[in-house]
């Protein structure tokens, strides 16, 4: 090496040496920036999903071949229109524009099979919806409208509570068989609004907003107990289901929904804000619980007994908690703050106390363990994002170092045990010395995941709180302001 670099030095000119001297030191720079680092891991991510699952919904990065989920029935596509914003967020030119044309020649919605509204709407309406108000290319505008439409039939319930599947050829919806009572659940029926709010903004039809603002005076009426929202709601009977409530999963972005549709709205949707202020009440009151170690955590209430076992989803909430400390009664903001910091804190724990530092699917806080997961079925990491998205959200509102440290070992422990010759994989059990791959690379891994690792490492103006809320699959959305309307109108 020494003998090539004299070489050089002999060879080159003044200027030339110069110019070699900057680019050696911008690719060490580069190389040490961990935004450029997610950036490179996307480009990993991404040119193996085009090369061996291009136009499929997602990659089997062992395998090198498509992975289809049938959450999206026969609609394909879902890594490729999950990833357009995050895409141009990083200024992937080309990947972008390869990708617009996808969705512009190959999107198509007319399938004959049951689609999980929720998903469909949280990944492809909220991914569309993103990339028109980032590039404002008319064909995402076009597309999620479209689709927007072909959902209008799960709300033909006696409620307006939405069905949980809909086939979107026949119009006929239902309610997944493990549900209690033939229930729909909080979670998906309470993660429609920023994205209907926004299809009637666009496309002018207040009928979505009004489908989403029906689902809000369903809830209003009914009585909640002890102040919270159980996960099941029979949407034939308009009553509750099994008495269940968690901030984790089948509750979770139901309340994340609460404060953003009052953050979208620019601060005048009301109501959302006192439901949402009013339930993180109820939250504190009755499943927030400290361990004699001292995390603090969130339970699961089963019909007022509490389980005390947190999900790896509840760790959004920490993000929340923070996020929404601002609108929160002034005596309450930095308790809010804390409360975040204090999330943050136990979801980092459940983390480090893996061998592979990578977090479980869900860890528990009794028979004298704390934070570690002590059942095998939770014992996985699937590439969720939610635990970088909190760092994201406590570094933002606090700029305290350790978040973004926190943010870098995620990427350093993601880099060594997920990263595969064909892209990224999830692992079947943290706590064990050797990768045991599922051979899955999730569409939220390059939606969520690292675009929040992305976000983390960015300046704060790089998609700002004021201007924009997230929808839950990290999809950024601007924030409606009252004039907003009639510019629309305008530009139709």
């Amino acid at each position: 090496h020494f003998t090539i670099l004299l070489l050089l030095l002999a060879v080159l000119s003044l200027n030339q040496l110069v110019l070699f001297g900057v680019c050696c030191g911008f690719l060490l720079n580069q190389h040490y920036n961990p935004a450029f680092v997610s950036l490179q891991m996307m480009k990993h991510a991404w040119d193996n999903y085009k090369r061996y699952a291009w136009g499929l919904n997602e990659l089997k990065p062992i395998s090198k071949q498509g992975h289809s989920s049938n959450l999206f029935g026969n609609i394909q596509g879902a890594t490729i229109v999950d990833a357009l914003d995050t895409l141009y967020i990083m200024e992937m030119k080309e990947e972008f524009k390869e990708a617009k044309e996808w969705v512009e020649k190959s999107l198509d919605f007319s399938v004959n099979a049951d689609v999980s509204v929720f998903e469909v709407n949280i990944r492809f309406v909220g991914g569309l919806l993103s990339a028109y108000y980032l590039s404002g290319e008319e064909v995402f505008r076009k597309k999620a409208v479209e689709l927007g439409e072909k959902l209008l039939p799960a709300f033909n319930t006696p409620t307006g509570i939405p069905w949980a599947l809909l086939n979107i050829k026949s119009g006929i919806g239902r309610n997944w068989p493990w549900a209690s009572g033939g229930s729909s659940i909080l979670a998906e029926f309470g993660t429609l609004h920023l994205e209907f709010v926004h299809l009637s903004h666009l496309s002018g039809n207040p009928v979505f907003a009004e489908k989403v603002m029906n689902i809000r005076k369903v809830l209003n009426r009914l009585d909640k107990p002890e102040g919270l929202y159980p996960n099941y709601l029979n949407p034939s009977s308009g009553q509750w289901g099994q008495h269940h409530v968690s901030i984790g999963g089948l509750g979770d972005s139901f309340y994340e929904y609460l404060l953003k549709a009052w953050l979208m709205s620019d601060k005048t949707d009301e109501d959302a804000k006192k439901m949402y202020y009013d339930a993180v009440q109820a939250i504190e009151t009755h499943l927030i619980r400290k361990s004699s170690g001292g995390l603090t955590y969130i339970a699961e209430w089963k019909g007022g007994l509490l389980e005390h076992k947190m999900g790896h989803l509840t760790c959004f909430a920490g993000g929340m908690f923070a996020l929404g400390a601002d609108g929160a009664p002034s005596d309450k903001t930095g308790h809010h703050i804390e409360l975040g910091a204090e999330i943050a804190r136990t979801c980092h724990e459940s983390y480090d106390r893996t061998r592979m530092k990578l977090g479980p699917e869900a860890f528990r806080f009794d028979g004298g363990v704390e934070a570690i997961a002590t059942r095998q079925n939770e014992k996985y990491y699937i590439l969720r994002p939610e635990v970088i998205e909190t760092y994201m959200y406590m570094w933002r509102l606090t700029h305290d170092p350790k978040y973004r440290e926190w943010g870098w070992e995620a990427v350093e422990a993601l880099e060594k045990h997920c990263r595969v010759d064909g892209g990224y994989s999830g692992i079947r059990d943290v706590y064990i010395n050797h990768e045991n791959h599922d051979d899955v690379q999730q569409s939220f891994f390059l939606s969520e995941t690292l675009k929040y690792l992305y976000l983390l490492f960015s300046e704060d103006d790089l998609l700002p709180f004021e201007h924009w809320v997230f929808n839950t699959e990290a999809h950024p959305l601007p924030v409606l302001h009252k004039d907003d309307g009639n510019k629309e109108e305008n530009q139709k």
